[in-house]
């Protein structure tokens, strides 16, 4: 075969058409190496990947197939809002250990870097932009702009770094119904994205990043109701890597024809779910102090 797949799929809700790429990709992907790769591992699944979710905050929500629960969701959605920014290393110490990047840093502080000057750590670029701030005041402003994206690659820095950002860009546009409620509508794409081990988790996470920070904002500043519309998320490899794959049958694949869809999903919204998602907000915040007494 000498070309990569475009496989296109969509879904209701979240989970469901998180499922459907799983199956998409495990039909029609094709096999490949990757520079993860251990001795001895198979070849990945892989594909370009589309994934149209028509009404994000649908039930049910979350879908089993993750490795990871509802406190590792709870932890993702408080990295994608900001609070592991810090864990950001030098990038001329070769002895920090922390992050090469956070996607909320590359986002609220597009153009700088942490590096040691003078034995002292200092942020760094020629320049620094609030993407978050601005995408905002784009969509209160002219809600119908083309214009209201943000980036994460850093080309002085990304093209050296062992482990890139897989995250690309977020474009947002408003669309009013005929009730006046404004639905913000988001494409998400990713130049790498692990159907297996991350992308339930991105996807969730950027959910709620969309309706708790830009969306509420947007609400907030303009005085008119924002909404989450269709979320389009984009991977230019949607892999699940050849150690994964057994995992997945077993636990998905070797499922599916004789399991109903909700004995493989959650509802979000349910009481025992919101509490236990609640509760792990301080377990977060504990395990993050205690990197950062160690680190």
């Amino acid at each position: 075969m000498k070309s990569i797949p475009v496989l296109h799929v969509e879904g209701e809700t979240l989970a469901l058409a998180f499922e459907n790429a799983l199956v998409s990709l495990y039909r029609d992907g094709i096999r490949f190496k990757t520079q993860y790769d251990k001795p001895g591992d198979p070849a990945s699944i892989d594909a370009t990947m589309n994934i149209t979710v028509h009404d994000p905050l649908a039930e049910p929500m979350i879908h089993m197939a993750f490795p990871g629960g509802i406190e590792s969701l709870r932890e993702y959605v408080m990295e994608v809002q900001g609070f592991k920014d810090h864990w950001v290393k030098n990038l001329n110490d070769p002895e920090d250990t922390r992050w090469e990047y956070t996607y909320h840093q590359r986002l609220a502080s597009y153009g700088s870097w942490q590096e040691l000057r003078g034995g002292k750590q200092v942020q760094s670029g020629s320049f620094c932009v609030n993407q978050v701030e601005k995408v905002i005041r784009k969509l209160v402003d002219q809600p119908y702009t083309r214009q209201a994206q943000m980036i994460t690659w850093m080309p002085n820095i990304d093209y050296d770094c062992y482990d890139p950002p897989c995250l690309q860009s977020l474009w947002y546009r408003l669309v009013e119904d005929e009730e006046g409620v404004r639905w913000l509508n988001c494409n998400v794409r990713f130049r790498s994205n692990d159907a297996w081990g991350a992308s339930f988790m991105n996807m969730f996470g950027f959910t709620m990043f969309n309706k708790e920070i830009i969306a509420a904002e947007v609400e907030k500043q303009s005085g008119l109701p924002v909404r989450l519309g269709r979320l389009n998320w984009h991977a230019d490899s949607y892999h699940i890597y050849g150690k994964d794959i057994a995992e997945a049958r077993a636990r998905l694949f070797d499922r599916i024809a004789t399991s109903a869809l909700e004995d493989r999903t959650m509802r979000f919204s349910d009481e025992i779910i919101q509490e236990i998602y609640r509760e792990a907000e301080a377990d977060v915040v504990r395990k993050i102090k205690e990197y950062d007494e160690t680190h």
